[in-house]
């Protein structure tokens, strides 16, 4: 992928958004409440029954003029967080959005149910248990931005790997990308996306860390749709066992960053997927690794989209693309 500078200008088609539908939720039985709805003004009645929309998922485009990509880029973020994942770094570069967007492809990113944009319902019963944020310290060591025990409220005394590529100086500005969310939404979320591809594909789906399995099951869901699989540190497979033989005209790629087998959780959850590429493997299918400190590039964290190589790590992505035949 050539490089580029800011300056040079995108011809863009078209900038939009719409909501993937979810369902219709109605409730009922519940008291009417008082509402102060602007600071002081008198409290209203409101009764909260009725008929709500639920589990949609918000989605924004943009279309350029020529696209040099034969199929849309879907990029679906992770766990607590939105498609601001995919938008400016948090130290304020150009994040992979613009640079896809600046190789020839049209892309689409996605809030998923319960987040961001898609907005969530409060009526209860909608998500079973209840919403959970991430704190700062489980960001930092869960992420791998600093090893297990390193966290400190005092950013002095923190103490980051050594080589980490992630802005650390930019962690607060990370923290406030992230959103609450529900663990039980999965079914929804997976629903969602499915529709997402119907709407949209044929399309190259492109996931982060929780986004991995959702973007797994709509290959398997929709094998005429998905024409690549690229997953940026997945997490989640679908259960051992399942067919995977139609599969076998989609190429899966993974990238995996650095620091994995100081994390527990990590090295267990890389395990399981290549065990998962392996059984692609084994039904006729591709799946291919780019392990970056194996390359040579070390010191990526769980986001390499915004680590400060995020312009490499996309190149090397955009040239699998390309030997993968996905550009015009």
């Amino acid at each position: 992928m050539a490089e580029q500078t800011i300056a040079e200008p995108i011809a863009i088609k078209r900038i939009g958004s719409f909501h993937v539908e979810g369902r219709e939720a109605i409730a009922s039985g519940l008291p009417v409440q008082e509402v102060v709805y602007t600071r002081g003004s008198p409290p209203r009645p409101l009764d909260p029954n009725g008929e709500y929309e639920v589990e949609q998922m918000y989605v924004q485009y943009v279309q350029l003029e020529k696209a040099k990509a034969k199929y849309p880029l879907l990029m679906w973020h992770g766990g607590g967080m939105s498609g601001v994942t995919w938008e400016d770094t948090p130290d304020g570069r150009p994040g992979w959005q613009s640079i896809f967007l600046r190789a020839g492809h049209d892309v689409y990113v996605s809030d998923a149910v319960e987040r961001g944009r898609a907005s969530w319902c409060c009526i209860p019963g909608v998500y079973e248990g209840n919403a959970v944020a991430r704190p700062k310290q489980e960001s930092w060591e869960g992420f791998r931005f600093g090893p297990i025990g390193s966290w400190d409220p005092d950013p002095a005394k923190r103490k980051s790997y050594d080589g980490q590529r992630f802005p650390i100086a930019a962690l607060d500005a990370f923290q406030r990308q992230t959103v609450p969310r529900w663990t039980t939404s999965d079914i929804p979320t997976q629903r969602a996306y499915d529709r997402l591809i119907q709407k949209v594909g044929p399309a190259v789906v492109m996931v982060h860390s929780q986004g991995g399995n959702f973007g797994f099951t709509a290959a398997l869901n929709a094998p005429d749709k998905v024409r690549a699989y690229i997953g940026i540190e997945p997490s989640g497979t679908p259960p051992p066992g399942t067919d995977l033989t139609g599969l076998r005209d989609i190429p899966h790629l993974v990238v995996w960053g650095d620091y994995i087998d100081l994390v527990p959780q990590w090295t267990e959850s890389r395990a399981r997927i290549e065990a998962y590429g392996a059984a692609i493997r084994d039904a006729g299918g591709s799946f291919d690794i780019i392990d970056l400190p194996a390359l040579g590039i070390k010191g990526n964290s769980h986001f390499p989209m915004m680590d400060n190589n995020s312009d490499a790590v996309a190149a090397l992505v955009q040239d699998w693309m390309e030997s993968r035949n996905q550009m015009e």
